[in-house]
């Protein structure tokens, strides 16, 4: 897969989190059910002061590697987070340099292929926050995902 080195400056996103681990059976259950109710619970909506129209997936404070725990945060970039809604947690990118990869496809289907690649390739991962940045304007069957993955 190709990929360019970027350096990217913090970034600050709101949204909702739960803790997982890859070997949980019930993994994708969980993760499309945050989605679920990030949108359709209204959360996005609510959310003030977006960067942008991007939604993020983000994954951070890993427990250790691809087999260790994990938070997913579904979430939107923000400019500021003055007024912070029940339910919503405030997370940072931090600044740093990533791997970005551009994935093209049907949402789910694109970016399963994408992780299941990943996780053989010779990359020196941090596991300290990487995360997938849904570009506006695409529909489920066919759009353009950037994900930025952490670098030592």
């Amino acid at each position: 897969m190709e990929y360019e080195i970027v350096e990217l400056e913090e970034k600050v996103v709101m949204g909702v989190c739960v803790r997982i681990s890859n070997q949980d059976e019930n993994m994708p259950k969980v993760i499309g059910g945050l989605w679920q109710h990030f949108f359709a619970d209204g959360m996005y909506k609510a959310i003030e002061h977006k960067k942008n129209q991007c939604s993020i997936g983000l994954y951070s404070d890993y427990e250790s590697d691809v087999n260790g725990l994990y938070d997913v945060t579904v979430c939107c970039e923000v400019n500021e987070c003055e007024q912070i809604l029940d339910g919503i947690v405030v997370k940072k990118i931090p600044s740093g340099k990533y791997a970005k990869f551009i994935v093209k496809g049907h949402m789910q289907r694109a970016i399963a292929d994408f992780w299941t690649k990943l996780w053989s390739m010779k990359l020196d991962r941090k596991y300290s926050c990487d995360f997938e940045e849904y570009q506006s304007g695409g529909n489920i069957d066919n759009c353009e995902i950037h994900v930025y993955i952490s670098l030592n």
